[in-house]
């Protein structure tokens, strides 16, 4: 993206900011959005049952905490749902007196959709869903997002802002909800059996386990930035690395002899049917 998009993005100074719960990844995006310089620690409130959780989260980034979800959602401009997916019915129910519609409520509680979302507050509010990914703990996240109609171009590109301040965002309809978090929801754990696996082979060959381990994780690493960086298709780099008659051709037999490719396939297409059937319940 170049410098003039950049600078046309909504700015979210001003804004103010509510996490309810504050677990991992209410903390994540909590620093995200405070070393991106989004918006300051006065701007955010973070409610949670656990007291522990928020002392530390005042502690660390200055942020204002409160026991009770309503309180933390009154008068604020942006209300994140950051509880566990059967926690958002009760919620909802908590704060529906106090959120008005011209309050932005996200949700990234996975399986749990806008219409749900819609029978909690009312019709007409302007709401959002979220599927982010583990990656955000380290600011590397990847997130999917649909929003009711109500929701305008610039309140979506404001949501997108938070969630790219830990990682990257996509928006997209409803109806691939489930088929992004079979993807980017479930993948890390597809990608983490890969990088255990790698591993595993290296030190089957000689190596120390500390050493295969690093290996293989950079390996991952660099191999995922050439490919959001470089703007090539994964083809494309693949061929970079493979010689004719040499050892990467051998190991791309070994996998496709292995079916590697449809595991990898078929682990997205039942995560992404298991996503629908939770999310008809």
């Amino acid at each position: 993206m170049g410098a003039d998009a950049t600078e046309k993005r909504p700015s979210l100074k001003g804004k103010r900011l509510s996490f309810l719960g504050g677990g991992n990844m209410a903390e994540a995006l909590i620093r995200g959005v405070l070393e991106a310089n989004l918006v300051e620690p006065s701007q955010i409130t973070v409610s949670d049952v656990v007291e522990e959780r928020l002392r530390h989260l005042e502690g660390k980034y200055g942020v204002s905490t409160l026991r009770r979800n309503d309180e933390a959602a009154r008068g604020r401009d942006i209300v994140i749902l950051a509880v566990k997916p059967q926690s958002v019915r009760e919620v909802l129910e908590e704060i529906r007196g106090v959120v008005g519609s011209s309050t932005l409520v996200i949700s990234i509680a996975a399986g749990f959709p806008l219409s749900a979302m819609q029978e909690g507050l009312a019709r007409g509010m302007k709401l959002i869903r979220v599927m982010p990914n583990t990656g955000a703990l380290v600011l590397e996240g990847a997130a999917a997002l649909c929003a009711t109609r109500e929701v305008t171009p610039e309140e979506m590109a404001m949501a997108r802002r938070l969630f790219e301040a830990v990682g990257r965002a996509m928006v997209v309809g409803e109806e691939l909800m489930d088929a992004a978090t079979g993807l980017c929801g479930s993948g890390p754990a597809y990608v983490f059996i890969f990088i255990e696996a790698l591993a595993d082979a290296g030190v089957k060959q000689g190596l120390s386990r500390e050493a295969a381990l690093t290996l293989s994780a950079q390996t991952v690493l660099g191999a995922a930035k050439m490919v959001l960086e470089l703007g090539r298709h994964p083809a494309q780099l693949k061929d970079m690395v493979t010689s004719p008659g040499g050892t990467t051709a051998a190991g791309i037999h070994a996998l496709e002899q292995g079916g590697f490719r449809a595991a990898a396939m078929n682990a997205v297409e039942a995560a992404t049917r298991r996503s629908r059937e939770l999310g008809a319940r």
